[in-house]
């Protein structure tokens, strides 16, 4: 039979009606003659009571027993799921990371999936099992010990089943119906897509879009695996949702498709650096190992031999970086004058493919941003991304103008 992987998140299992009514859609699915792989996630908030349980009980936690802790409710919902199947008469069993297994690395809170043997899930469609429900984020690691894929892992997990067991599709279930032009909480003239790529969709992750997992994306991309982003409590057609695939099956080739936003930056600049061959790698050597994830750099010109070097990270980050950098200094590794940090910051990006071939979409960027008087603190770009970052106070106005300079609500 052909599988079909379908994901659902916190909130479309966060109660038991909600369950039920995801397993109608399973039930479904199951209707029209596939053997499907359904990955749950834990039941919305369950995750965040059970990491309050362990920082309660112990700050500085060993992360093997915090994995053993916070992946529990994943195996609620996925023991959940499968009673409620049975009920419907749907042939169906519970799986946990360990039983499939889910392979992963030592990594404990932050594991990467390794291999995911087909085996025994594929053993028990042959049996007559038409659902196997796996509890996502979750596998085993080198030393037999229970892992953690980091938060929002269970879409890595679905993608991972999808490119095992060579799904014909992903369907990834959430509390919205696709992936937008930007944030309709922001504008109502957020315009949902039928399809996007891979890489507009891996670029909007990664700059805070909160519709999928990066990771996730990453590996779909890679394995060539179909997702369908959809909403979890509406009406299903075959066309319902967003379609992330690749690049030429998208009919659009608008030069900028989305408009995404981080509320949560933080511009940080050494002033007065000691400009040296190799004075980079000393101060993003420190920043890296202590595990700062730093984004947009800008290295001004040197003057007499000193030079300021900014670059933005998280604002969670920002006491972690102040450290690294002041005890790099103390320890003689590099010299500046200040250290000057600005937390009232966001992060503002344009994606598109089409930015390959079609000219001037930084100027009329950031000519829609000066018309609104909005002053841009830092630049970066890729092939198919410009990014800025603006005073945080202006962050909705800027995501509003561009989109509409952009006319992203029309098809």
């Amino acid at each position: 039979m052909p599988t079909l992987v379908m994901k659902f998140g916190g909130t479309s299992v966060a109660t038991l009606d909600r369950i039920r009514r995801a397993a109608k859609r399973v039930g479904v699915e199951v209707s029209k003659g596939y053997d499907v792989i359904v990955i749950v996630s834990a039941m919305s908030g369950e995750t965040n009571k059970l990491v309050g349980y362990v920082n309660e009980t112990s700050p500085l936690y060993d992360a093997r027993e915090y994995d053993a802790i916070v992946s529990s409710g994943e195996n609620v919902t996925a023991g959940l799921m499968a009673l409620t199947l049975q009920e419907m008469d749907v042939p169906a069993r519970s799986w946990q990371g360990w039983q499939v297994p889910v392979k992963t690395n030592d990594a404990h809170a932050a594991a990467r999936i390794e291999e995911i043997p087909t085996d025994n899930i594929n053993a028990k469609f042959g049996e007559g099992m038409k659902v196997a429900v796996v509890a996502g984020f979750q596998g085993i690691g080198p030393d037999g010990r229970i892992t953690t894929l980091g938060r929002g892992g269970s879409d890595t997990t679905a993608v991972a089943f999808a490119a095992a067991f060579g799904a014909e599709r992903c369907d990834i279930y959430t509390d919205v119906d696709g992936v937008y032009t930007t944030d309709p909480r922001i504008t109502d003239k957020a315009r949902k897509l039928d399809k996007i790529s891979f890489e507009e969709m891996l670029e909007l992750a990664s700059l805070g879009a909160k519709v999928l997992q990066t990771r996730s994306v990453e590996l779909a991309m890679r394995y060539k695996v179909k997702l369908r982003v959809l909403s979890s409590f509406e009406e299903q057609s075959d066309e319902a949702g967003t379609l992330v695939c690749p690049e030429e099956e998208v009919m659009e080739n608008r030069p900028v498709s989305g408009v995404a936003y981080s509320r949560d930056e933080a511009k940080m600049t050494l002033v007065s650096v000691a400009d040296r061959p190799g004075i980079a790698a000393a101060i993003f050597g420190p920043l890296s190992d202590a595990g700062v994830n730093v984004d947009m750099i800008i290295q001004n010109i040197a003057e007499e031999g000193r030079t300021d070097m900014t670059f933005s990270c998280p604002t969670d980050q920002v006491k972690r970086a102040e450290k690294a950098l002041n005890d790099a200094k103390d320890a003689g590794e590099i010299n500046y004058h200040g250290l000057v940090a600005d937390t009232a910051v966001a992060k503002i990006s344009a994606v598109g493919i089409g930015m390959r071939s079609q000219s001037g979409v930084a100027a009329k960027m950031f000519k829609t941003l000066s018309d609104e008087g909005i002053n841009i603190k830092v630049i970066a770009t890729s092939e198919i991304k410009i990014s800025v970052l603006v005073d945080r106070k202006y962050m909705e106005l800027a995501v509003q103008a561009l989109h509409d300079a952009f006319e992203l609500e029309k098809a």
